[in-house]
């Protein structure tokens, strides 16, 4: 895995696209994340600008009890949310960004065990994601 910014976190996967989408859906369905939002960013880029471009999606992962208690803590922290996943083509492989929610820590100091938490769920996720099918 590796950290591209001090806010995201990522690792390249061998899965053909479709299968990665699938198996980062399992994973945060396992980890009580459910997707709230959903962008096909080459679809998009596609429509209204006709340009053809690598598959690259956006979910947006939510999971209910940890957004509830973060934005009981600092109700703008609801801009930062939900936290964002990416898949990417990359030539040969596929890669797969999250926002790392530690991040949301250093914006809101009383948030930081929290982002800390679900940090480290999602790295866990990524890990799992690398380790399953390595480039």
């Amino acid at each position: 895995m590796h950290h591209p910014t001090p806010f995201a976190m990522a690792i390249h996967s061998a899965l053909p696209f479709d299968a990665a989408e699938t198996r980062v859906r399992q994973l945060l369905a396992e980890a009580g994340f459910g997707i709230m939002t959903e962008i096909d960013v080459s679809a998009t880029l596609k429509a209204k600008l006709g340009l053809d471009s690598a598959p690259c999606k956006i979910l947006g992962a939510c999971n209910p009890p940890f957004a509830h208690q973060a934005m009981e803590t600092e109700p703008a922290v609801s801009t930062l949310l939900p936290c964002n996943v990416v898949l990417r083509e990359l030539g040969d492989c596929r890669e797969i960004l999250a926002m790392d929610p530690s991040f949301m820590g250093q914006v809101v100091p009383a948030l930081a065990e929290l982002g800390s938490h679900v940090g480290q769920i999602f790295t866990s996720l990524l890990q799992q994601l690398e380790a399953e099918a390595p480039v």
